[in-house]
């Protein structure tokens, strides 16, 4: 089978961890070697939050810059910011709900324009699948779930060796069971917001 490299970006609490540990179980389910890392960063700060995972034959689970087949961010600056892991033919997924970091509500720094940061993303990828995944979690029941709200998009996209019933089935493994039906319905969200876009 052919390597996949997947870069997630997010901040500190956003889900990163427990998405990269869905991802990852479902491609045990599938049967497909997996690698992963993480960065924790200020993760308790708010701080970036990263996570590496490399689907199928690899002999690192490091990804280097312009080496991301996939990049999904759960705030819009931190996928701007790691646009460097990304080529020409990679596939960006990412929340249009920002949080903005404390120097921007402090009046130290200035948030990106979104219309902007898009079309930065566009044009030195191959696709952009960008929508307000905040919406879509807080809809499903909980903004905790924005992590699976991705996550459903991303599966949507069938660039990944793995198919949505093996990644329910890591939901229902990796989450508490009292948030199992909350997140197979954010999944579900997730994966109709990337069909319309």
């Amino acid at each position: 089978m052919e390597t996949i490299r997947l870069i997630i970006v997010a901040v500190g609490g956003q889900g990163n961890l427990l998405a990269s540990k869905i991802l990852g179980e479902a491609a045990l389910l599938a049967g497909v070697p997996v690698k992963m890392s993480e960065i924790h960063g200020m993760a308790q700060r708010g701080g970036v939050v990263e996570s590496a995972i490399v689907f199928g034959p690899a002999h690192s689970n490091l990804i280097a810059d312009g080496e991301a087949d996939l990049l999904l961010g759960f705030e819009p600056s931190e996928t701007l910011r790691a646009l460097n892991k990304c080529n020409p033919g990679t596939t960006v997924i990412t929340n249009l709900a920002p949080l903005p970091p404390f120097t921007v509500a402090i009046g130290k720094g200035t948030y990106p324009d979104l219309d902007r940061l898009q079309t930065v993303i566009r044009a030195k990828t191959r696709q952009l699948i960008a929508f307000d995944a905040a919406t879509l979690a807080k809809a499903a029941g909980s903004i905790l779930s924005l992590n699976v709200v991705l996550l459903g998009a991303l599966v949507q996209t069938g660039l990944l060796p793995v198919t949505a019933q093996q990644v329910q089935q890591a939901i229902r493994s990796k989450t508490k069971p009292d948030f199992v039906d909350l997140n197979l319905n954010a999944l579900d969200k997730g994966m109709a917001a990337a069909r319309k876009v």
